[in-house]
């Protein structure tokens, strides 16, 4: 088993629906704190912070990256970079789907079909798309 800890940390006074901040810093021992909100369209935050739909989606991605270059290396694939623009979309209540896009660059063209391939390994791995009941779709890109 693998614990995670986080404390969330708000203060204020919720005097009013329309006057009280969102704002509020997620920490982890050892980490710097990260600014978050709510979602300024659903919920009033603040757009400049974190907010936990954005948070969620770049869960989803970190964790299929992290695999996959976990699986590149195992493959002796050589990745220079990755980069992914990954969007999520949901309805007024719940993720309806997140697709990633990853952008993959490799050394060598003759890994380019493998190094396609390990996209759909590097999904059945990843913890988080293991636990959302939501699909998560990807749309890779690898080149040299």
């Amino acid at each position: 088993m693998h614990r995670y800890e986080v404390e969330v940390a708000w203060s204020g006074a919720t005097t009013g629906y329309r006057s009280y901040s969102r704002n509020h810093d997620v920490r982890a021992e050892g980490r710097p704190p990260l600014p978050a909100s709510a979602d300024p369209v659903v919920g009033r935050g603040d757009a400049t912070r974190w907010n936990p739909e954005l948070l969620l989606v770049a869960s989803l991605s970190e964790c299929h990256m992290l695999w996959y270059l976990h699986l590149c290396t195992q493959a002796g694939i050589v990745v220079t970079d990755y980069r992914d623009a990954a969007e999520g979309t949901m309805n007024n209540d719940r993720f309806t789907q997140v697709t990633l896009r990853p952008r993959v660059t490799v050394t060598d063209p003759a890994h380019l079909d493998t190094a396609r391939a390990l996209h759909t390994e590097a999904h059945k791995h990843c913890f988080i798309a293991n636990s959302v009941n939501f699909p998560v779709d990807h749309a890779p890109t690898v080149t040299t």
